[in-house]
């Protein structure tokens, strides 16, 4: 598979994880364990509202991922995200983690396949300035 092809494939890929998690798991609430979550770090009593802007939240990071405005900054937003986020996450609710303390280490490897895919893969970071 050709760089080009492999970038563009992980780039949609990363961008269905975004809107799954999002979408499908907050904002549609069929992960109830996130809501779960967020109560439990951010606030009980908010927790279905926090949830919800969270979705869309990620749902936008979808948007801006498959827009490929910034893509250098973007892929630092979400490294950083991620990482914050799962942190946060696994020394305050590492019982309602889908892999406990594994967590990290799935986000890690996710963060690191994002760095690849912006940094090394990219197709715009190897093309030559025209003269």
């Amino acid at each position: 598979m050709k760089n080009s092809t492999l970038h563009k494939s992980l780039t949609y890929l990363i961008a269905i994880v975004w809107f799954v998690n999002g979408f499908f798991c907050k904002v549609l609430n069929l992960v109830p364990r996130h809501q779960e979550i967020v109560a439990r770090i951010l606030s009980e009593q908010h927790a279905r509202m926090l949830t919800v802007l969270i979705g869309l939240s990620e749902v936008i990071m979808m948007i801006w991922i498959l827009s490929r405005y910034k893509s250098r900054l973007n892929a630092w937003v979400q490294i950083i995200i991620i990482a914050s986020m799962n942190l946060l996450e696994t020394v305050l609710a590492p019982d309602l983690l889908l892999w406990g303390h594994w967590n990290i280490v799935f986000a890690g490897i996710f963060c690191m396949i994002i760095y690849y895919n912006q940094f090394i893969l990219n197709p715009s970071n190897h093309q030559t300035p025209n003269k």
